[in-house]
């Protein structure tokens, strides 16, 4: 069930209005959200419901295990319980066949046929969000910060609320379950955030991300077939439509929540402005970059056992990073990519000599001038088919074009502009909901507009989220 479908929109009103009808009685309302939500999940697929189901399972009687442990050893043996059986799960789904098919191709080059099994697996919608979901409640257990949930109702509806199911943002057991278990109170203002964060959300997955994925699917199929300004005008749209695709979806499941009077955590903060590497995965996808320093980075020493420690653990945090989005050697890259970038950045920044004023907008614009070319670098990692699709980048975006794909570049400019200039907006004011504070009149075109345009320049099909895959 996609967001941007009229199915959504109808099982949505229904949900809200036994949302509404349900309010006094707590209990109701959330046995209502949580079937709601296996419904909206188990739309893609019935089967998957079981793997939801079992991960919940498992991770509420680890807790309460973890929670009424007479020893530390049993509190660790429980949290193991939790680890082993969601990383388990997730490896066979997403992990196998890569696996199998890397050291099948291994043994092939040095001579050995291996003739290894292979087995064909639908991957789950979303496994990988509610995975390391259910994972960071069991470690904030083990670590003392919540209590454990008794309730297996408000458990599994954290687990499961359908709005950020199956592709985030990745919400902490800290934050999301107390909603759960407490009234939540609609209001006029919160009603009215939330449809403008659907109704943005909205236009940048319809009119950005859609009509640029024609430009960059058409470049990305065979890159050996293009050169000089053809593969930056494919680099450019696909920079376009990852951040319309999956922070729309991001702004779509805020609004959805924010609407019922539930808050969710902001996933994306104007990535392209960052001036820094560091400074990006404080912008993009941040409930998965909060969740890598808090579970992974610091655990493994942060920046506490020197450089060199520092610069491994930057490097394993990022790899397995890029290795979470895909079972794929370019998301291995991507993740090497980034982390080299981090050390880099480090490495630079810890030289002797002079230093580019801080809090000065001309200084800020050079290091944003700097860092977005390295992201469209990464996003080329990031959406090639193959390595031999990733040398053709290599080799051919700095050969002259003879095509100068003039219409393909207004019509990325198009969609692209409203975006900046909202995004300029947001930053000026240091405000991603500054459009709520214009006067109503003013408002009220904004959002007509957008609901012009979102009818307007839709591609006319309901395409699936790219984060939908990972």
């Amino acid at each position: 069930m996609l967001f941007n479908s009229w199915v959504f929109l109808a099982f949505f009103c229904i949900v809200l209005a036994l949302y509404v009808l349900t309010q006094r009685r707590l209990s109701w309302q959330n046995a209502m959200l949580l079937i709601a939500s296996y419904v909206f999940y188990g739309w893609w697929d019935w089967r998957f419901l079981g793997l939801v189901l079992l991960s919940t399972v498992i991770d509420y009687v680890a807790a309460i295990r973890i929670d009424s442990a007479p020893n530390p050893v049993a509190r660790k043996r429980w949290l193991m319980v939790s680890m082993v059986s969601n990383l388990g799960v997730l490896a066979g789904f997403k992990y196998f066949g890569f696996f199998v098919d890397s050291l099948d191709a291994l043994l092939h080059a040095v001579g050995i046929d291996g003739a290894l099994p292979t087995v064909s697996i639908v991957l789950p919608v979303g496994i990988s969000f509610y995975t390391f979901q259910t994972m960071s409640y069991t470690i904030d257990v083990y670590r003392r910060e919540l209590p454990a949930c008794t309730s297996f109702r408000d458990f599994a509806l954290y687990v499961t609320f359908f709005p950020q199911l199956v592709a985030g943002p990745i919400e902490r057991s800290v934050h999301l379950l107390p909603q759960t278990q407490r009234p939540r109170i609609m209001t006029a203002e919160g009603i009215e955030a939330g449809m403008f964060l659907c109704l943005w959300g909205l236009f940048k997955k319809v009119v950005v991300a859609d009509n640029a994925a024609t430009i960059a699917n058409a470049i990305f199929a065979d890159p050996s077939a293009h050169s000089g300004s053809a593969l930056l005008l494919g680099a450019l749209a696909f920079t376009a439509q990852i951040y319309g695709d999956f922070s729309g979806y991001s702004d779509i499941a805020r609004g959805l929540a924010k609407i019922m009077g539930f808050e969710l955590m902001i996933n994306f903060k104007l990535p392209y402005f960052a001036v820094s590497p560091s400074d990006f995965w404080r912008r993009w996808h941040v409930s998965l970059s909060s969740w890598l320093r808090d579970y992974l980075y610091i655990p493994l020493g942060g920046n506490r056992g020197g450089r060199w420690a520092t610069d491994r653990n930057l490097m394993l945090t990022m790899t397995l990073g890029g290795l979470w989005h895909g079972a794929a050697w370019n998301f291995v890259i991507w993740g090497v990519y980034h982390g080299l970038l981090l050390i880099l950045y480090r490495a630079v920044g810890s030289l002797p000599g002079p230093r580019l004023p801080t809090a000065v907008w001309w200084a800020d614009l050079l290091r944003v001038a700097v860092m977005f070319p390295l992201t469209v670098v990464g996003w080329i990692i990031f959406r090639v088919g193959s390595l031999a699709d990733l040398g053709a980048f290599a080799s051919g975006i700095g050969v002259p074009s003879a095509a100068d794909h003039e219409l393909q570049w207004a019509a990325l400019g198009a969609v692209w502009l409203p975006v900046l200039l909202m995004q300029l907006a947001q930053l000026a004011r240091n405000d991603l909901l500054c459009a709520l504070r214009l006067p109503a009149l003013l408002r009220g075109i904004l959002y007509g507009l957008l609901l012009a345009a979102t009818v307007a320049l839709s591609t006319g099909e309901s395409n699936e989220f790219i984060y939908f895959q990972f």
